[in-house]
């Protein structure tokens, strides 16, 4: 058991980082806040964040599924897992190696518009068929699942921390969408950022690997 409070600190802090760093729901919530003010940047932050519990619940349902076939099987998930956060640490790293640290609010299509609803629609959607979202929240939650426990609770619990966390960030950042804009564009920003979550995801990676029963 004081394995998976120790875990529970790491998802705290990997979760933390994850969500402040610049990338595609950080672009839509500041392009629908310039287009339509920090209502509907809060709005589709709300939508974002209820995508969550859609990963979460898939996700569950994919490790209740391995549960039940074999415990050997849910280990060798855990393993994928931890290696996929590795993986995704190297190529956050590559990326600030390469220079490509840089957030192009640009490239994210809104169109404008006053309806409370559609901001709300646009960032659920683009939460829930967000394949990255869904591949890594398959990966990421099963490294602090208690076997012993339901997956889908633990894993809603998860996703309702990582709600509120996402939601306070997201929304703080609506109202100030001016200088928030400048500090996402900032490329010295983003490097730093970037490396930063490279290297706690490649940490997290191999120490829940190493601690793997």
């Amino acid at each position: 058991m004081d394995l998976y409070i120790l875990n529970a600190g790491a998802f705290l802090v990997a979760i933390i980082i994850l969500t402040l760093t610049p990338g595609l729901d950080t672009a839509l919530v500041i392009r629908n806040t310039t287009r339509n003010g920090s209502m509907h940047g809060c709005i589709t932050s709300l939508g974002i964040c209820c995508g969550l519990f859609v990963h979460a619940t898939l996700s569950a349902i994919g490790i209740s599924a391995i549960l039940l076939q074999s415990a050997e099987l849910f280990h060798v998930m855990k393993w994928i897992g931890a290696a996929y956060l590795v993986y995704l640490g190297v190529t956050s790293l590559i990326a600030v190696w390469k220079g490509e640290g840089h957030l192009d609010i640009g490239n994210v299509s809104v169109k404008q518009t006053a309806s409370i609803k559609r901001s709300f629609r646009e960032g659920l959607l683009s939460n829930v068929l967000n394949p990255k979202t869904a591949v890594f929240y398959l990966a990421f939650l099963p490294q602090f699942i208690n076997p012993a426990y339901s997956p889908l609770l633990q894993s809603l619990l998860m996703a309702s921390i990582h709600f509120v966390i996402a939601m306070v960030w997201q929304c703080g950042m609506a109202t100030m969408v001016h200088s928030a804009k400048n500090w996402v564009q900032n490329s010295s920003a983003m490097k730093w950022m970037e490396g930063i979550t490279g290297v706690v995801l490649v940490s997290l990676g191999l120490k829940l690997a190493l601690d793997s029963d």
